[in-house]
């Protein structure tokens, strides 16, 4: 399987840009990471879903932000200590009313979901990821699922990342940085903290040279969707996307926007 830079992905023919893309789900509206999150994001036809993922004391993969578990379950401990069974049973609806039943999606909960239409952006919260029996098991598993002509992988972690393209070149990679005012090489993601793009109004079309997709860090991005429109970006991360894509194309939706396609 060749790669196939995730910008030019055949879903997303025939949609304006940039695309939206749900962090964490449509997590201001839902618990973050949570089925609710993602359905909510599928039900406001975003174009990529965003979640994270970590891998649980039985090797399974699951879906939280954090390496521990308190902010978003009240629980305490390591994600990592817990097995996929013990962490579907824990409620992750902290700080929402009205999730009673929502608990911590494993990845095969999520993909047995996933719209066929959406696109699937996996981040890599842990070094487990740099074993090669991790890496092999994930990618099976998406393979599986026949989700890998429209999934791509990014962390802040470039180590992490090298280690999946050693490992397959296949899949798409992007690496997201606090600190780094320049497109990586060698990948074909870029997530850059969206002040450097200000600073460097080259980014964006020296990511694109390099057949990248950029996709701002900025889950909040509502002040600077002009920013990002004008300077090319090829998506836009957002923890509201109906709003998001309210503010980009008015009221139209994803399927008009696409010509019904």
């Amino acid at each position: 399987m060749r790669v196939l830079p995730m910008r030019s992905y055949p879903i997303f023919e025939g949609r304006p840009r940039p695309l939206v893309m749900a962090h964490r789900g449509s997590s201001r509206a839902a618990p973050e990471n949570t089925l609710a999150s993602f359905r909510r994001a599928f039900a406001e036809k975003t174009d990529i879903l965003e979640t994270d993922i970590h891998v649980t004391a039985d090797g399974e993969f699951v879906l939280i932000h954090d390496a521990t578990l308190e902010r978003t379950t009240g629980e305490e401990g390591p994600v990592s200590d817990r097995t996929s069974a013990e962490l579907r049973r824990i409620r992750a609806n902290r700080g929402f009313g009205g999730f009673a039943d929502e608990t911590i999606p494993m990845l095969d909960d999520l993909l047995a979901i996933l719209p066929s239409d959406t696109a699937l952006v996996l981040e890599l919260k842990s070094d487990t990821f740099l074993e090669t029996e991790v890496l092999t098991k994930l990618l099976g598993l998406l393979e599986r699922a026949r989700v890998l002509d429209r999934c791509g992988v990014i962390s802040f972690s470039e180590a992490r990342l090298r280690a999946l393209k050693r490992h397959s070149p296949a899949i798409p990679a992007g690496l997201i940085s606090l600190s780094r005012g320049w497109p990586p090489s060698g990948l074909e993601m870029t997530g850059p903290f969206w002040p450097f793009l200000v600073m460097n109004p080259l980014y964006v079309p020296i990511a694109h040279a390099r057949n990248m997709l950029v996709a701002p860090l900025d889950p909040a991005p509502h002040s600077r969707l002009w920013l990002y429109r004008l300077l090319g970006c090829d998506a836009v991360l957002t923890d509201d996307p109906a709003e998001t894509r309210r503010l980009l194309f008015g009221r139209q939706g994803r399927g008009d926007s696409r010509g019904g396609a």
